[in-house]
């Protein structure tokens, strides 16, 4: 019987573009959820509004802009 390494299988068929933008989507649900926790004076230090953080933080991590997934 042989025997087959299926996870080096599953690495040689994952593109590192692939990894790459899970990083990237895991980096802006992070950044999200950290907007979220900001208070008034933070938000105001950044430039934006709570509505503007608000609306951001809720958007999904697949909403992007297309610059941050391209290379």
């Amino acid at each position: 019987m042989t025997y087959i390494d299926r996870s080096a299988t599953f690495r040689s068929f994952a593109p590192k573009t692939l990894r790459a933008s899970l990083f990237t989507r895991l980096a802006v649900w992070r950044s999200r959820r950290q907007l979220a926790k900001l208070d008034a004076y933070a938000l105001e230090d950044i430039g934006i509004t709570a509505e503007e953080a608000r609306r951001e933080a809720n958007l999904t991590v697949w909403d992007v802009p297309a610059n941050w997934t391209q290379k």
